[in-house]
């Protein structure tokens, strides 16, 4: 089948079997690597991204019922200049072997768009095999600050 998807603000034409998943959708069709393929089956969070604003788990998702605007890590940053909640990631030393980093920053996007209360709670859904969550809490935090200045 002939979809079209938005991803970082450009349309891509695709032509796809009805079962294809956003997630390889986007690596497999698109090079688009920021999404991880890591469980597979929506309990790691690596592959989540924006779909309409929200996270969603690029895993689950079959890319011919995508309607909305889709994010990736690589849609984030405006040029050289990176989005407050990667270089929070960067300045908090939020990542250690990188794997998840990419899902984790989206969901950290959310939860400061959100103004989300319980932040371990509500990141949760994203693991990181190098327990790296007390420097991803911070990260969250100094751009939760970083976005009240704005």
């Amino acid at each position: 089948m002939d979809i079209s998807l938005e991803v970082n603000g450009r349309t891509e034409h695709l032509e796809i079997e009805p079962g294809v998943t956003l997630l390889d959708a986007l690596r497999e069709r698109l090079a688009i690597t920021g999404p991880k393929k890591g469980c597979d089956r929506g309990q790691c969070g690596a592959c989540t991204v924006h779909v309409g604003g929200r996270p969603v788990l690029s895993c689950l998702t079959l890319a011919a019922t995508v309607r909305e605007n889709v994010t990736t890590v690589e849609g984030l940053a405006d040029g050289d200049r990176l989005h407050p909640v990667q270089q929070a990631f960067v300045d908090q030393d939020a990542l250690q072997c990188g794997f998840c980093t990419p899902g984790q920053i989206m969901s950290a996007v959310s939860a400061v768009g959100q103004d989300v209360e319980d932040v371990r709670e509500f990141m949760s859904g994203n693991l990181c095999r190098c327990s790296a969550y007390p420097n991803i809490v911070a990260a969250i935090e100094q751009a939760r600050q970083a976005d009240a200045t704005v």
